[in-house]
């Protein structure tokens, strides 16, 4: 989800396009739910950014029509428009908008070199848990007739999944109390791991049995305005089915 964009971490923008776009062309447009999008959220809010917002309804297929692909041709939201710049990918718009409006709300990226190698490993290795939770096993639960599931394949799917939160639970213990991902500030890290935290607490991740210093972690972030902000609207309405009730 736009890891190569992480080669922009050194992007300086030019002084006409630092912060010079007017709320009016500054744009983002957004589903409700998705994580990339809720990752570029994150960041937009913490940076204190004021940009239109366009709630897109991907069940009605509205980031397809003839006007979005024009803006990302791949089809694919989110959508950050600053002016003339259009960056089509998450981690790309965090760490753009950490360059284009610095000094300002909170700072993403750590000056200190070794502080930014940490945040860039935290930022990569974050992808493993929506590609275990996502990719390998919920699309295989919904793409599968419930028939032709083949129980023993989606158990060591699940165990793939319980072992991938179970790193993350142990990486935090060492983090050491009050932590966030990438040592004590919330940074890019947070806001690429977040999303799948939340998801997986969404769908019945036992967490305060199963993972005592991840449920330290999501309550703390969970209290961050930027996250109350950017909660998916239509997690409001109901809860998600517990598929991970039974991950440990």
């Amino acid at each position: 989800m736009g890891m190569i964009l992480l080669a922009s971490l050194h992007y300086t923008p030019p002084p006409a396009a630092n912060m010079a776009a007017k709320e009016s062309e500054t744009e983002f447009y957004w589903g409700s739910g998705s994580f990339p999008c809720w990752r570029a959220m994150l960041c937009l809010e913490e940076k204190k950014v004021k940009y239109q917002s366009h709630l897109l309804s991907m069940d009605k297929k509205e980031h397809k029509t003839e006007e979005m692909l024009k803006l990302n041709p791949r089809g694919q939201l989110p959508i950050f428009k600053h002016g003339q710049v259009i960056i089509n990918e998450s981690v790309g718009i965090c760490q753009y908008v950490e360059s284009a409006y610095k000094g300002q709300g909170t700072q993403l990226m750590p000056e200190e070199l070794s502080q930014q190698a940490a945040v860039l490993q935290r930022s990569l290795e974050a992808e493993n848990v929506r590609q275990k939770m996502v990719l390998d096993t919920l699309m295989y639960m919904w793409t599968t007739k419930p028939e032709d599931i083949n129980q023993d394949l989606l158990k060591q799917k699940k165990q793939n999944l319980a072992q991938e939160v179970k790193y993350w639970e142990g990486h935090l213990a060492k983090q050491g109390p009050g932590s966030h991902i990438a040592g004590k500030d919330f940074t890019v890290a947070d806001a690429t791991f977040w999303p799948s935290l939340a998801f997986l607490v969404r769908l019945g991740l036992p967490i305060q049995s199963c993972c005592p210093n991840l449920a330290k972690y999501y309550e703390m972030v969970k209290q961050r305005p930027s996250v109350q902000e950017t909660w998916p609207p239509h997690w409001k309405k109901a809860p998600g089915p517990d598929y991970f009730k039974d991950l440990f």
